[in-house]
């Protein structure tokens, strides 16, 4: 069974689609690629198709992730074209490898998220990011299923900061950016919630609602405080695999011929 892993987007009005919806289409776009999926037993078989941290409905992505696994082998570039092109503009697959190391998931422990706050003036944005990151602890409450939980959404983020837009800046009217880099953690810490937080240590509230994108999201590196690729070691394994059963057949290869 070989197993590929896949990374794809949610862009413009796309970014609305729920993860149900994204399922719904993601298969169609498998049947329609003809691709050779591995199914689970029982008397509902679905495709062996693993999900990875998806983003909030609302939110758009660069860097969502999933793994299928199939039961005939595949070009990972071939099927990541067949893929793209059976899905709606929107909705990309810009990566494909070949799954060759474990724990997929176990690499996906932060992101990095964009906010554009319209109506917000840099300065402003500035100074609550600054407050923000000066508090021990900032308390945010959110409605669950179970109703309203407290939570610290200061612990989780690791690095937050207010990015002028510039030239990107629409017309005369104000606008900030913020750059956010926060950790997975439980209870799960989200962007909204991070804005809550500006909120609640610098009274920044956005006059519309603030257009949030995920950038990236993988592995942590606590040294330098940014987000690794979580395909990389995937790509890095595939050359020693080859080279490994490359000095296998060469050490072999006296042993035969002294036998023969």
């Amino acid at each position: 069974m070989q197993r590929i892993r896949l990374r794809y987007t949610k862009r413009g009005r796309l970014r609305f689609t729920s993860h149900r919806d994204f399922q719904r289409a993601f298969e169609r776009a498998l049947r329609r690629a003809e691709v050779p999926m591995a199914y689970s037993a029982g008397f509902t078989p679905h495709p062996k198709v693993s999900y990875a941290n998806a983003a909030p409905t609302g939110t758009g992505s660069e860097a969502e992730f999933l793994e299928i696994a199939l039961t005939e082998p595949r070009d990972p570039d071939t099927l990541r074209t067949l893929l793209d092109a059976s899905l709606p503009d929107g909705l990309d697959i810009t990566d494909a490898v070949e799954a060759r190391t474990s724990g997929l998931a176990d690499r996906l422990t932060a992101s990095v998220w964009e906010m554009r706050l319209d109506g917000v003036h840099f300065e402003d944005a500035e100074k609550a990011v600054a407050g923000f990151l000066g508090a021990e602890t900032v308390e945010v409450q959110r409605r669950t299923k179970n109703g309203m939980r407290t939570f610290d959404a200061r612990a989780a983020v690791a690095g937050l900061e207010a990015v002028d837009p510039g030239a990107d800046r629409p017309g005369d009217k104000p606008c900030a950016i913020l750059r956010l880099v926060v950790r997975h953690v439980t209870p799960a810490v989200r962007p909204d919630d991070v804005l809550s937080g500006l909120r609640v240590v610098a009274d920044l509230a956005p006059p519309v609602p603030a257009a949030v994108t995920r950038l990236a999201q993988g592995l942590f590196d606590e040294e330098s405080g940014t987000v690794t690729d979580p395909l990389a070691p995937d790509r890095e394994a595939a050359p020693a695999v080859a080279s490994t059963a490359t000095g296998t057949a060469v050490a072999t290869a006296p042993e035969g011929a002294g036998s023969a």
